[in-house]
This record gives structure tokens, sequence and C-alpha cells, in this order.
């Protein structure tokens, strides 16, 4: 099935895959193993319920809760944690991490600490929005400037001699994003017929491949595991380019992907926003070098979500996930090999995931860096890890070599994990 936007219309054409729905649901890129049951939310979310709606007294919902008032974090009912899976990440990561993990197992093992970010739509008026979350003790997350645009990730500016980092990335005034110091959730915006919706809830770090991106007017942008679209939302917050193709190879999270588009952006953007269906690991074949920059947030082992997904299988399920586990390396390999065929010599992949492990995130790197000629990794330490350490956990700084930057979600700062790198097509 391929899906393309335009002129406000979904035209589909029907096209037969060769693939089992089983290697389809594998392939699918930001898909993981297993359930999704996501709603508004950004992938590294979609296991949180997702808003708080009014019940009559037989607890039918009868709409959405009143968006003017903050909803506080309550005590959830208990999910079931997946033991196999939970000895394993104590094992993995209790190396891999040392010191951070137990802080960060903690977080991980109480959805109700968890914070949320709400990232406003500029395509609509939002400042009866930014001025309610403002009221309610919510803060800019991003700092900004005059500049129209983030400087080109390809030619970065050196810090001041006297400045012992280079200060906030300036960013354009279009990406606003509002977070609240405690585990606070604001309601999830309601539909409403012929309205675009007017902000997004999110888990914050996920807007840092966003930033190393780095997008600018006039680029032609790939996000080649879109689904379920809230990058590529905060991508045309960023600027307007030339074109947003979004890929997605699983039918149902490119439905899901394509109503996301549909709720944020206006149609005027519907010949700039397309939506496709192909296997990412072809996407370097199909279209070599088409691109400026290409965002990779690839499928791998959520660890939000894998932690309370045994269900009705209990152990044995989890079992099973850690034997798929040990296969997503391979295929995240292979889509960031195509990712850097799709772009452009002078061009920018940023790789990321939402998980701690290690040899899906910098081992990686590490093996197409080492497999692909012409290529160069880029540093993001003081780009983005110093100028955002206030808001952000990031792994020890100063690690040589440093493949990419880890979120490591910690108490009161529970935003993550989020690992990001980026790397240059040279030739």
């Amino acid at each position: 099935m391929f899906r393309r936007l335009v002129s406000g219309d979904v035209f589909i054409l029907q096209r037969r895959l060769s693939q089992s729905l089983k290697c389809l649901r594998l392939l699918s890129c930001n898909s993981v193993i297993g359930s999704d049951r996501g709603q508004d939310l950004s992938r590294e979310e979609r296991t949180v319920p997702t808003e708080r709606v009014k019940l009559d007294h037989t607890n039918t919902r009868i709409g959405p809760a009143d968006d003017t008032f903050l909803v506080p974090s309550r005590p959830e009912k208990q999910k079931r944690v997946c033991k196999v899976i939970l000895d394993r990440f104590d094992q993995q990561y209790g190396q891999e991490l040392g010191p951070l993990w137990p802080s960060a197992r903690a977080v991980l093992l109480n959805p109700g600490c968890w914070q949320y970010g709400v990232m406003l739509n500029r395509f609509t008026a939002v400042s009866d929005v930014k001025q309610r979350l403002q009221g309610q003790g919510f803060i800019s997350l991003l700092p900004h400037t005059d500049l129209p645009h983030p400087p080109s990730p390809t030619q970065p500016h050196p810090p001041s001699p006297t400045q012992p980092h280079p200060g906030p990335p300036p960013l354009p005034p279009s990406l606003q994003c509002f977070i609240h110091p405690s585990p606070v959730r604001y309601p999830s915006p309601p539909h409403r017929q012929g309205q675009l919706k007017a902000y997004y809830l999110l888990n914050a770090a996920s807007l840092l491949p966003v930033l190393a991106l780095g997008v600018q007017e006039g680029d032609r942008v790939l996000d080649l595991c879109s689904a379920p679209g809230g990058k590529a939302l905060a991508i045309l917050q960023t600027a307007d380019p030339a074109l947003l193709c979004c890929n997605e190879m699983d039918p149902h999270r490119r439905d899901w992907l394509a109503k996301t588009l549909e709720s944020f952006i206006p149609q005027s953007l519907s010949s700039t926003v397309t939506v496709s269906n192909q296997d990412g690991r072809l996407f370097g074949q199909s279209e070599a070098g088409m691109y400026d920059k290409v965002l990779l947030d690839a499928p791998c082992s959520n660890d939000r979500s894998w932690l309370f997904s045994c269900g009705t299988g209990g152990d044995q399920e989890g079992a099973v996930r850690l034997r798929d586990r040990a296969r997503l390396p391979t295929l995240q390999t292979q889509l960031l090999r195509s990712a850097l065929a799709a772009v452009r010599p002078g061009g920018v992949v940023v790789y990321s995931t939402c998980t701690l492990s290690r040899s899906e995130n910098q081992e990686v790197v590490e093996a197409v860096l080492n497999t692909c000629p012409g290529v160069e990794l880029q540093d993001l330490e003081e780009e983005l890890a110093l100028p955002l350490q206030e808001h952000f956990t990031f792994t020890p700084l100063g690690h040589t070599p440093s493949l990419g930057l880890l979120v490591v979600p910690q108490q009161g700062r529970t935003w993550g994990p989020m690992f990001l790198s980026r790397i240059k097509r040279i030739h």
C-alpha cells in the first residue's frame, strides 16, 4: 500500500507485498516487537494512558477533560513487570550505565513519575494555550533567539574562547515546547472537526534528534521511520522544507502517521509532505543521494514499553522478545546504511533510538562508520548536551570516543531513554 498526500486528499495505490505479516511487523520502521497501544503521544510514550476524560455515572466517556486545568499525575493501576526482561536489563544496564542505572531503573518502573512535554503547533493559534501553560507552572524547554534558523550542522559556529560552552542552541521562534518540573499531565488535545490540534504531547527528549538534524528552509528531508509522526511534526515547527517524505512500512502504523499529519498540518502543505511505504533498507537504492537531511528514528527495544510487555504470555513471551531483540542491531545497521546512501554528499543523517542498549546504539554507529567510506561522525556535545544539561541527564560527557549522546531518565528529569548520533556524508 502506498499513500501520498496531494492537495489535501489521500490517494491509495494497492501493491502486492511479498513479505509475510510477521516480516512486515519486524521491519516496520519505528515499530517494536509486540503490542502497540499508543494514542497521541510520541513513540517513546505509547504505553502510557493517553488522556484524562470526563465520565458519567456509568463510567461512560462523554468527552475530554477540561483542558484549562492541570492534570496531576495520580497512582495508576499497577502494571505487571516482565521479570525476565527486567533481569536482562539489570544485568546489561547495570554494567553499561554503572551508578546511573539504579535511578533510571526506578523511573522506568514507575510510569506515574514520567514527565511530558507540550509542543505547540505553529499552524494554529496557540497564545491561549501558551498562557495557560505558563500560568500552571510550565516553562519553555528551548531558548529562542532572533536568528531565523538553527545553524547548519555541516558548518557549526566555533564557541567563543571566553565561554565554557557555546550557550543554548539558537532556535526558530516557531519551535516551542513546554515542560513542568513535576510529573503532571496536560490533557491530550481534543479532536474538533475541521480544526487543527494546537499541541502535541511527547517525551521532550524526542526533540533532540530533530534539533541535531538542523533542518533549514528549502531542505529535502526524509523521515525514514516516521510513525507515529511526532518528529515529523517537530521538523515542520523548525523550518519550511521543500520536501518532507515520511516513510512507514507497516500499514497500521502508516494509517496512524497519516492521521497524525492530517490533525496538525494545513492542507496547504499537502504537496510538501508525502507519506510513503517503502522498505527502509532499500531507500538508499531507490532514492540515492536525493535528500539533504535524513532522520532515522530506528525500530528498537523500547525500554519503557518492554518492561510491561509480557501480557498474558508472562515470562515466556518476554523470552521471545529478548530473542527478537538480538536481531535488531542487524536491521538497524541496514537501515543506517540505507539512510546514508539516500543523503547527498555534504548532507547529514541523524540516527536515534529510545533504548539504553549499547548494542543498538553506539555499536550500530561504530559498525557503520567502520564499513561505510566517505562518512564522518559529528560531535553533538557542545551543540546540544552542554546547553541542555539543565533539563536532560546525559551519560558522562567527555568520554572518548563519543559515538553520540545518550539521555538517561533520572528522578526529577525523567526524559528518555534517547540516543542520538549525527553522521555527515563527505562524498
